[in-house]
């Protein structure tokens, strides 16, 4: 019976040898490959939140110079931040915060720099939308309509898109074209329900063109059940 037995587990050790022989390098890279792997994920996920918690201590220290208005220090950590942390929300936050405050120093170039590469960059639709947007005022109060124009031509999510449509009608208006300013307005009205406030600002502007808005609205309804 002994006998019987140990020939019975001689075979499956054999059987086993023979099946390790051929498929265990596979096992082993497989293997390999999964705790890898394992290891990239949480390798990474400890780097973000390195790099996340590195961001948000040279953030404060863009933010303390902001409100200490040393533009140089301004210009220098955001300078730091871009370099080191350019990927992060941090980052694309210390730029719109920097550019407002260079913009307040009468440094409209370095301004319009900081918030151009926020909207070329930034990975997050709001920081792009409002560097954007922030971007293209700046360029209208410098006279370069076309190149604000070329800013709001690209797209904006639904929640700034009416404040977009209304800029591009000032920009318009800037270059003495009425009828195309009147058109973005028109649409900003449409698209501002949700901002009261803001609606009767380009609700002002039409009226000044010698358009009322409500009234085209309710033109374009009964027409619309007729």
């Amino acid at each position: 019976m002994a006998n019987a037995l140990d020939l019975e587990e001689q075979e499956q050790l054999d059987q086993l040898k023979h099946f390790w022989k051929r498929y265990g390098n596979l096992i082993l890279w497989a293997l390999i490959a999964v705790l890898g792997s394992y290891a990239a994920w949480n390798g990474y996920h400890y780097w973000q939140r390195d790099q996340a918690g590195k961001a948000a201590v040279l953030f404060d220290e863009v933010e303390r110079a902001v409100g200490s208005g040393d533009i140089a220090r301004v210009e220098r950590s955001f300078s730091d931040m871009k370099d080191k942390f350019g990927g992060t929300h941090y980052a694309h936050q210390a730029g719109l915060l920097a550019a407002k405050s260079l913009q307040a120093q009468g440094k409209a170039d370095a301004a319009r720099a900081a918030l151009k590469w926020v909207a070329d960059g930034a990975s997050d639709a709001a920081y792009r939308d409002i560097a954007r947007l922030r971007l293209s005022a700046l360029l209208l109060d410098a006279g370069s309509n076309d190149d604000a124009l070329a800013q709001l031509a690209l797209p904006f999510t639904p929640a700034m898109a009416g404040l977009a449509a209304d800029l591009r009608g000032d920009v318009l208006q800037a270059k003495g074209q009425k009828t195309e300013a009147v058109a973005a307005y028109q649409t900003a009205w449409q698209q501002l329900t949700d901002s009261a406030d803001y609606r009767r600002v380009v609700e002002a502007k039409l009226n000044a063109l010698g358009v009322d808005p409500q009234a085209t609205a309710s033109d374009a309804t009964t027409g619309n059940t007729k």
